[in-house]
């Protein structure tokens, strides 16, 4: 989880935002250019490299190919699905407990963000500790507990010249899936979050499972299938490594579109804009969304705790714009400048 590192940069918060509002949102956007969470995605282009060209297959083929937050099979009752993530190895031999624990997380993320819900994992795990390599199972277990899926094994390898190191991959089902190739100008951007949640320490890490049952957290975590089956949502992705902005540049190279985005419009908790931007949320989606759905998703959220807003919406022009207090500067183009080259095909009607 390199979004974990810490870097030193100015601080840019609301409160600073005086007669300068451009300049500071140039400021801003170029912090989070900088990102090293954001560049380190740029390592995805060698995987890429190996998946071929998507021209010329189906919708259905492509759901099967990297760029999406899980792979998607059809079946006859909905999509299998399919993923993996791996620990950063520095994480996994500092903290078992918390790698132990994340890795199950943010694969269940990765479940929710195309609408399904999640079955079972297995894991591979290399350590030179058997006393480590116990916490970080034990945490594995724990996560797959509370989220109610299988803890189905995997390899394991304790030797001590080994270097700790950790995957994990996962499957689940969705009924109706939600698939950033779904994504058209025209179509409203949303912002989904648990304000509920805490910052971890001085990292740029959002919480929000403290203080809550198994029930509560799962019942949380299907609210994404939830969305697809009701019609409410057409596309989402997690906001993890690489924050708002990652999330979203990686959201839209899979179809070419861009995006205007209202950064005063971001559901958030006090405090300091970029690090919120910057955030991995252990809670937090991006959502594609059609305009005659919007008020039935606001809807939808209209008793929850969690926070649902309209923060912008999709262009067709694969640059993402932000706007802040009348200010407005280009983030980002993803045609110009793949992060990923995940996909960069444009949307199929």
């Amino acid at each position: 989880m390199n979004s974990m590192a810490t870097i030193k940069q100015k601080k840019y918060s609301c409160s600073s935002v005086g007669h300068h509002h451009q300049s500071d949102l140039e400021i801003l956007c170029e912090q989070l250019r900088s990102l090293p969470e954001i560049k380190a995605k740029t390592a995805i282009k060698l995987a890429a490299s190996f998946c071929g060209e998507q021209t010329d297959l189906t919708l259905e083929q492509r759901y099967a190919m990297p760029g999406d937050d899980c792979a998607a099979f059809k079946t006859a009752d909905g999509f299998q699905l399919l993923a993996m993530e791996g620990m950063l190895p520095d994480f996994v031999r500092t903290d078992p407990r918390a790698a132990g624990w994340s890795s199950v997380m943010v694969n269940v993320s990765d479940i929710a963000a195309m609408g399904g819900r999640p079955t079972a994992i297995v894991n591979a795990y290399w350590h030179n500790d058997e006393e480590a390599s116990t916490v970080l199972l034990k945490h594995m277990k724990r996560a797959c507990d509370v989220f109610g899926i299988y803890f189905a094994g995997g390899h394991s390898s304790i030797q001590s010249g080994f270097a700790p190191n950790l995957g994990v991959a996962i499957t689940g089902h969705a009924k109706k899936l939600l698939s950033c190739h779904h994504i058209k100008p025209g179509q409203r951007l949303f912002m989904l979050t648990d304000l509920t949640g805490s910052w971890h320490g001085d990292l740029p890490y959002w919480g929000c499972v403290q203080g809550k049952t198994p029930e509560q957290i799962r019942a949380q975590w299907n609210v994404p299938a939830e969305l697809a089956e009701a019609n409410l949502a057409v596309a989402a992705k997690d906001i993890s490594n690489g924050g708002l902005l990652g999330t979203l540049i990686m959201m839209l190279e899979l179809t070419g579109c861009g995006a205007v985005l209202d950064l005063s419009a971001i559901p958030r908790p006090e405090g300091d804009l970029f690090r919120w931007l910057r955030a991995f949320q252990s809670f937090g989606f991006l959502l594609a969304v059609e305009p005659e759905r919007v008020s039935a998703l606001l809807h939808y959220f209209q008793h929850s705790h969690l926070s649902c807003a309209p923060i912008g919406s999709f262009t067709g022009d694969g640059k993402i714009q932000l706007d802040h207090l009348g200010a407005t500067a280009e983030f980002w183009d993803v045609n110009q400048q793949p992060l990923t080259a995940m996909g960069g095909t444009h949307a199929i009607s």
